[in-house]
């Protein structure tokens, strides 16, 4: 996909050449300075006729008309260099890559060294090029008949850099793992239900284990039942279809010590069971496994870069469905770990299931949970569609996953946790929890309830339920799903630091 070298990109034959351009220059220096002089002063005057702009995201594309080798230039605005930040750099990139797929070139060249300065080093550079050159031209293919008409693929990027191509290409590899990887999760919640079961889910983490060597265990209903998940097993009890409780594991250190656990909720489809959700409601729950493509996705990444890490992933899953064996409003049901439940609404079931899946994780041992779900509406009341909601009973842990989230442009917001809010949730009359206190404060129950079974072990809370998916295309994807929490996911992996 990558190849890398030192000569002047503007001296070789290419389909095109992407450039960075800050601010709004009134002299080109350097190598753009020998390019506007190949091009007999041409560019000077397209910037002072506005033709090409420097402002931040603005892509101008140029025909050279053979006067150097290159066909097509494409300047890319980066706006003010100070100002820049690295999310924006991949976005700006994005859209860039947006425009050479939809051209049909199978092959651009990028002159690194445009986009590298007092902001960024050649590192960065590399790495959100090659992330939004994965991200950008994504597409999700679904059902529709297959077109005879070749793909418009980019399948191989001349990246042309002065700075030491080994740690170029490596930062290349990881932008490139992770952007990937995102689109894995992409398509995993891109999959309609019927073709994405929990068994499917399970067969999927499963090849994911056999290809990065990680350990594999997957729990049949059977296996569940000895070892008393009566949360995840309820959820269950209207399906046809068997739950599985999946667990992948990866040993980054000798000692199987300073556990990360990452639990992502799998369920597959949502119908609210017997507290049924509208008809405008249910469409669009195939989407409700967004926490389990996360973890996935994030252990990908791990698979592909091998931290010095050890964790553990546990996605417990199945779908939520309807019949004369589901389970009802008023049912008492008894977690793993002992605790009772009293279920006041059938549609709060992925705290159920991930009740028992954060206890299976602590049974294997981890120090240090982050659980993932879509799991609530009222964290799009509470925060609108842009931004993920946090919750957490230790604030040092939260500060390393908040770190991780800004890295990978994922935005994370921290809802407050009190001790009345435990109140509530523990306010069943019959059994030690109820797993739907009120609307009230709707995605801090939500949450909250899940904090009952980390209990003391530091935990983060992430709800995706406006962040899983996009009605909008965007620079760095189609609409659809997302893949939110990959790369927030694996970079608090990669840059963990034990409390």
């Amino acid at each position: 996909m990558f190849l890398i070298e030192s000569n002047n990109p503007f001296k070789n034959e290419q389909e095109c050449i992407i450039i960075g351009l800050k601010d709004q220059p009134e002299k080109f220096s350097g190598m753009l300075s020998e390019l506007d002089l190949a091009l007999e002063g041409q560019l000077t005057e397209l910037v002072k006729s506005g033709d090409i702009s420097a402002k931040l995201k603005e892509v101008s594309k140029v025909h050279t008309l053979g006067k150097v080798p290159a066909k097509r230039l494409f300047f890319v605005g980066l706006g003010k260099e100070k100002k820049i930040t690295f999310q924006e750099l991949k976005e700006a990139f994005g859209k860039t890559f947006k425009q050479v797929h939809s051209s049909g070139v199978h092959m651009v060249a990028v002159a690194l060294d445009t986009f590298v300065g007092e902001t960024f080093s050649h590192e960065d550079a590399a790495h959100a090029l090659s992330e939004a050159l994965a991200l950008a031209t994504y597409k999700f293919d679904g059902y529709k008949e297959k077109s005879n008409e070749p793909e418009k693929n980019i399948e191989k990027v001349v990246v042309y850099s002065s700075y030491d191509s080994g740690e170029v290409e490596a930062a290349l590899s990881v932008g490139y793992a992770y952007g990937k990887a995102t689109n894995s999760a992409r398509t995993l919640v891109n999959l309609p239900g019927n073709m994405l079961t929990a068994t499917d889910l399970a067969n999927y983490a499963a090849e994911l284990g056999k290809k990065y060597e990680f350990e594999v265990e997957i729990l049949e209903k059977e296996d569940m039942e000895k070892l008393g998940m009566g949360a995840l097993l309820a959820v269950n009890k209207g399906s046809v279809e068997p739950p599985k409780m999946i667990v992948l594991k990866y040993q980054g250190k000798e000692d199987w010590t300073d556990v990360i656990g990452l639990v992502g909720k799998g369920i597959t489809f949502d119908t609210g069971g017997y507290s049924l959700k509208t008809k405008a409601g249910i469409v669009g729950m195939k989407t409700d496994m967004g926490g389990a493509a996360a973890v996935l996705g994030a252990m990908e990444v791990i698979g592909e870069l091998r931290p010095e890490q050890n964790v553990v992933a546990v996605i417990p899953s199945t779908d939520n469905m309807i019949s004369g064996s589901a389970f009802k409003p008023d049912d008492v049901i008894t977690s793993m770990n002992g605790k009772t439940i009293e279920v006041l609404n059938t549609d709060a079931e992925g705290r159920l299931a991930l009740a028992d899946a954060v206890t299976y994780a602590k049974h294997h041992g981890a120090s240090y949970l982050v659980d993932v779900a879509t799991l609530t509406g009222g964290v799009i009341t509470a925060l609108g569609l842009d931004k993920s909601g946090a919750m957490t009973n230790n604030e040092a842990f939260y500060e390393q996953v908040l770190e991780a989230s800004f890295e990978a442009g994922e935005f994370i917001w921290l809802l407050p946790y009190t001790e009345n809010d435990k109140k509530r949730i523990r306010s069943s009359k019959i059994a030690d929890l109820n797993n739907s206190p009120g609307s009230e404060g709707h995605a801090i129950m939500g949450g909250g309830f899940v904090g009952e079974f980390a209990e003391d072990t530091p935990w983060v809370h992430l709800d995706i339920a406006g962040t899983a998916t996009t009605s909008k295309e965007h620079e760095l994807g189609p609409s659809g799903a997302t893949g939110v929490m990959v790369r927030t996911l694996a970079l608090l992996v990669e840059r963990f630091e034990t409390l």
